[in-house]
Order: structure tokens, then C-alpha cells, then sequence
């Protein structure tokens, strides 16, 4: 299978998501990634739920290795870092700032060590400036982008859905580091590459930005779906189905079909794609009662007869099991010394190759022997 990262040496000294996300990338892609944990506890999400290999920590470091190093406290751990540093060619790190010079890893003092070194420093909101010192996790940094409001129901606002701002810095993260990989391959030097869950997360939201810089338009969390036409209906059954009707007006004609209205667009609401904006909640005021008078499956087979933009709205479980992830091997497995590790798949694919093998994420400090030989 394509490894089109093999040969390449990374330390991630990454806790939680941001780092070991960017970590976990560059591996799926061939890297060599060794994760350097503290002795005995490791990366605190081990600990989240059950015996040091939570679910949490689990999700962001399969295709590891994993060490034990105190860098702090023990010399002859520092030491040996210093040694797998030269060897290296990334380090990732996302303390909070100040941090990684107090535990001996800091940029500076790495790269005196491999010039050749491409450094990922990863923040909550900078390595300078007014916020540098505040502690960031996931929630704190959507809503410092502007992101969060654009979720958040004002009726009833809380926290929803998986930790975009943690994921999507880990991402920017190792898009950073692949472009410094290339540009040392001309320069053979490494670069310091910085990224900030604030920064990363507004990027994210550039539309909300575009919006607001090119018009003067302050988006809100109905802006998308009123614009995009995207609604999410409840079928007989209980099921719910999720439409997108942006266009072309075709969809709209094969949807008036679908529901049995064909004279559905001459209506006021429904007759331009701006009256449709508009009206937005009278077009689900009439579609929701008729759409809740079949169940899910009966309007899966309807709107895919007619090509409407839909899908049904499938739990983690439904999606496993169903047709489309079977086809497409979504789900990939590995032997550990915990039994089956089973997990998603990277997406890439490389000459239409899927890679489907996959290394469970290890237990703390489980190539101490082979890497440190201890």
C-alpha cells in the first residue's frame, strides 16, 4: 500500500487532541510517530475511562509507538530524547505556552540540537498577545472564533457535536508540517511551524468572516440553513431525514414530486430561491406534516427514485452496519494485546488503494525496549 510518509521520524510530545490529532495524520500516512509520555500516567486522556486506554485516547493514536520519558525531572530521560532528536525529522508539542522550555523541549533548543527539525508548537491562542496565558480546550476556542453561536440554538443553548476546534487544529497542524517537510527537502533546514485552536478555528469559519468583511452581514446559527436550503424532518417512525435543496431548481421540482405536491412551487413561499430564504420556516411548516406521514425507509427509496439531495440522519451504529461503509471498507481492524482494535479508516486514497491495516493505539510505554532499549 502507498506510504508516501514512510522514512519519516516523528515526536509527539501532543496531550489530549490538537497534538496527537496532527500526530495520528502524518502516521496513517507512513510516519514513524513515537508518542512521549509521562511515566506511569501518560497522556491524560488515557485515563478518561478505563485502565489508561479511554475511548478518547483511543481516537487520536492509532499507528503509534509509545515511550516513557520525563524530561523534567530526569536527566538521563532528557538525554535520551536528545539522542531520538537527531534522528527525528518533526516534533509536535501543544502545552500552553512556556511550558515545553520549562520541560527541556522548546524550539530553539531542539533545533540547536537538528537543524533539520520541523517544530509543530501548537497553542490556544498564541504564543504572545492579550489571551496567551488562558487555558483553551475545544469549546473555548469555537466560541473565541465566532464559531460556536453559529451551532448554538438560542432557545436552548448548549455544546454540541465532536470537538471540531481541537480536530481542526490538529489538521491545520499537520498541513503546516507537510509543507515545511517539503520546503527543508530544497532548503535542508526545519522550519518552526505555530498554530493556535483561535487562529485555525476562524480560519474554519471563513464564511461567517467573508460574510461580515465583504457585507457587512453578521451570520447567525439559522443563516446557513436558510441559505443553503437544508432541512432536517421527522418521519412517521420516528426517523429523521436530512434535505439540501441549494440547487439547481431541479431538485425542488423532483422534491414537489416526491411528496405529492406537484403544484408545490407556484405557492409564495416556494416559487424562487429567494422567497425560499425568506420563508424558510413556512416551507418546513408545510413539508414537515407530510413528511411525518411515512416512515424513514418509505422516503430513503422516494427521494433517491428522484434524485433529491438526502440522506437519512444515521447513528454511529447505522452507519457501520450500513450498505455504503461496507462498500467503501470504512471500518478497518487491528490485533493489540487488548484483542480487536477496530476503527475508521483514513480517507485518502492513493491510485484508488485503500490502506486497511491499522496498529492499535499502544499502551503506555509499550516500545520502551525496542526504542530506548529499556
Amino acid at each position: 500500500m502507498a506510504r508516501p510518509l514512510e522514512g519519516i521520524r516523528v515526536l509527539d510530545m501532543g496531550t489530549f487532541i490538537t497534538g496527537p490529532a496532527a500526530g495520528m495524520l502524518l502516521a496513517d500516512l507512513g510516519a514513524e510517530v513515537i508518542k512521549v509520555e509521562m511515566p506511569e500516567t501518560g497522556d491524560p486522556f488515557r485515563a478518561f475511562k478505563g485502565d489508561l486506554y479511554s475511548p478518547h485516547y483511543q481516537t487520536y493514536n492509532r499507528n503509534k509507538k509509545s515511550i516513557e520519558l520525563n524530561t523534567k525531572a530526569n536527566p538521563e530521560d532528557l538525554d535520551a530524547l536528545d539522542e531520538l532528536v537527531k534522528t527525528a525529522d518533526v516534533f509536535i508539542q501543544n502545552f500552553r505556552p512556556g511550558v515545553a522550555e520549562r520541560l527541556h523541549v522548546g524550539a530553539e533548543r531542539l533545533q540547536d540540537i537538528n537543524p533539520r527539525l520541523v517544530y509543530a508548537d501548537i497553542s490556544g491562542f498564541g504564543n504572545d498577545g492579550p489571551w496567551k496565558d488562558r487555558p483553551a480546550f475545544d469549546t473555548v476556542s469555537q466560541a473565541a472564533s465566532g464559531f460556536l453561536r453559529l451551532l448554538v440554538n438560542p432557545d436552548n443553548p448548549r455544546v454540541v457535536g465532536p470537538a471540531i476546534g481541537d480536530a481542526v487544529t490538529g489538521f491545520y497542524t499537520a498541513y503546516g508540517i507537510l509543507a515545511a517537510l517539503y520546503e527543508r527537502e530544497k532548503t535542508g533546514k526545519g522550519r518552526r511551524v505555530e498554530t493556535s485552536m483561535f487562529e485555525a478555528m476562524a480560519h474554519f469559519n471563513l464564511d461567517d468572516f467573508t460574510h461580515y468583511l465583504s457585507a457587512n452581514e453578521v451570520m447567525g446559527p439559522w443563516s446557513r440553513p436558510h441559505v443553503s436550503q437544508s432541512y432536517v424532518f421527522q418521519c412517521e417512525d420516528g426517523g429523521w431525514v436530512a434535505l439540501h435543496m441549494s440547487s439547481p431548481p431541479k431538485f425542488w421540482e423532483n422534491l414537489a414530486t416526491a411528496v405529492g405536491q406537484p403544484d408545490m412551487l407556484q405557492r409564495p413561499e416556494f416559487e424562487s430561491r429567494p422567497a425560499r430564504i425568506e420563508n424558510y420556516e413556512k416551507v418546513v411548516a408545510f413539508l414537515a406534516p407530510i413528511i411525518a406521514t411515512k416512515p424513514r425507509a418509505y422516503w430513503e427509496e422516494r427521494l433517491s427514485t428522484l434524485e433529491v439531495p438526502h440522506s437519512a440522519v444515521y447513528t454511529s451504529k447505522q452507519v457501520v452496519e450500513g450498505e455504503l461503509a461496507q462498500h467503501h471498507r470504512l471500518v478497518i481492524e487491528g490485533e493489540g494485546e487488548r484483542g480487536t482494535f477496530r476503527t475508521i479508516r483514513n480517507p485518502i486514497r492513493f491510485d484508488g488503494e485503500i490502506e486497511d491495516s491499522v496498529s492499535p493505539p499502544p499502551e503506555l510505554g509499550q516500545h520502551n525496549k525496542e526504542i530506548l532499549s529499556r
